[in-house]
């Protein structure tokens, strides 16, 4: 390939990580709104749902421009494959941000001064999985994306307890259902920002070793 593609291969490489980033700030101003239950925050995170999927759009179609221009084969046709999947996995993390700010925007600051402790612990977790995914990306790590790609199940877990928690609370204080309610979507928005990671880890080891281990296929 002429030198010429691979100088936009690097640069669409570098522009999907800025939107990665990007999305990591999202997610970051998402978890401290719902820890201070700050509408204003919220507010923010919402605002800034615009912007990452512009972001998203214009990346989508530099590839597809890429591909048509250029009709990659091998290593630079699985990278551009990837960034596109990478892609719309980082638009769908900023997603599920902005649903859990719009929850955030439901709860009373002055009833909800502080999450359900589950949540607190399990946010970091989460937020710690995306940011090692992203940098497995930019490194294109597969030891390491093949350690979070495991971390899924801890999340699952976590969400499949939850419920059952969640339920005996909803059933003990009828009267806070509405709150309750915010806080299982809450809930299975952080299960998905945990699938979406997943699904960005297997995309690194497809990227690097053309592999594709999606629906429990062995990775070796």
């Amino acid at each position: 390939m002429s030198t010429q593609f691979l100088q936009m291969l690097d640069v669409l490489r570098r522009r999907s990580l800025r939107m990665a980033s990007a999305v990591e700030d999202v997610l970051s101003e998402a978890f401290e709104a719902l820890t201070r239950v700050d509408h204003g925050l919220a507010r923010r995170v919402i605002d800034r749902d615009a912007e990452i999927d512009r972001e998203e759009v214009e990346v989508e179609a530099e590839v597809i421009r890429l591909i048509t221009l250029f009709q990659p084969m091998g290593a630079d046709i699985r990278f551009l494959c990837t960034v596109l999947k990478v892609n719309n996995d980082l638009e769908r993390i900023a997603d599920c941000a902005v649903n859990i700010a719009e929850r955030v925007m439901h709860l009373d600051p002055a009833l909800d001064r502080e999450p359900d402790e589950d949540i607190r612990n399990i946010c970091p977790v989460i937020q710690r999985m995306l940011r090692r995914v992203v940098q497995a990306y930019a490194a294109s790590d597969v030891a390491e994306a093949r350690e979070i790609r495991g971390e899924d199940e801890i999340v699952d877990i976590f969400y499949g307890e939850f419920i059952r928690k969640m339920v005996t609370q909803a059933a003990e204080a009828p009267e806070r259902m509405a709150t309750h309610l915010d806080i299982l979507s809450v809930a299975k928005n952080l299960e998905r920002i945990a699938d979406h990671a997943t699904n960005i880890a297997e995309d690194v080891i497809f990227l690097t070793t053309g592999q594709i281990v999606r629906h429990g296929r062995a990775d070796g």
